[in-house]
Order: structure tokens, then C-alpha cells, then sequence
């Protein structure tokens, strides 16, 4: 099964870049804040498989949730002058790197 999600994920990342998928200025930063949403909510559903505590509906409300909550604070933050998608950064980064040490460790003692 592993083995499948690489290829997968190698062959969505051989088509990603493949593509030339160009965005304005201006929409790159609710862009990268929307990934590091949807980064922090796949490894954490990653962990959460792991440890048997995978729930589809929990994974997919976070997902979007994340998504559309770090957007608007972007976008917030914009309106108001001040740059809130940091905030976010820093909240998504903390927790992307929480789940990817887990995982780590779960691998380590299993393997």
C-alpha cells in the first residue's frame, strides 16, 4: 500500500510540474498559506492512521476548514494592514513539523 501512495504522489508531483500553472502576484500569499493548511492537515491525518484514529469526516472538515480559516485570516490581515498570514505560518509550520516528528518516531520503533 505504501508503495502505491509514493508512486501516486511522485506521479501528481511529475504532473504538477509539468504544468504551467502561473498565479498572480497578489494571490500567492492566501496560495502558500492554503498549502501549509492542506500539508498540516494530510500529515496529520497521516498520524492519525498510525496511531488508528483515522476519521474521514474529522480529515476532510480540517482539511478544508484549515484551508479556508488561514485564507481568511490572510485576507484579514490584508484588509486591516497587518500581516496575520504569519501567524498562520507559524501555527501551520509548528504543527507540520509536531506531526512529522510522530510519525518519525512511530516508523523508528516499528521498523
Amino acid at each position: 500500500m505504501w508503495l502505491l501512495v509514493i508512486f501516486c504522489l511522485l506521479l501528481g508531483m511529475f504532473i504538477g510540474f509539468q504544468m504551467p500553472v502561473f498565479l498572480p502576484y497578489i494571490y500567492a500569499k492566501y496560495m502558500s498559506i492554503a498549502v501549509l493548511a492542506a500539508l498540516d492537515s494530510v500529515f496529520g491525518g497521516i498520524r492519525a492512521y498510525m496511531e488508528d484514529g483515522f476519521d474521514n469526516t474529522v480529515f476532510v472538515s480540517g482539511f478544508i476548514g484549515n484551508m479556508l480559516l488561514a485564507a481568511g485570516f490572510a485576507y484579514l490581515g490584508d484588509r486591516l494592514g497587518v500581516e496575520l498570514y504569519l501567524a498562520a505560518v507559524v501555527v501551520f509550520g509548528v504543527r507540520l513539523f509536531q506531526n512529522l516528528g510522530i510519525i518519525r518516531r512511530y516508523l523508528l520503533k516499528k521498523y
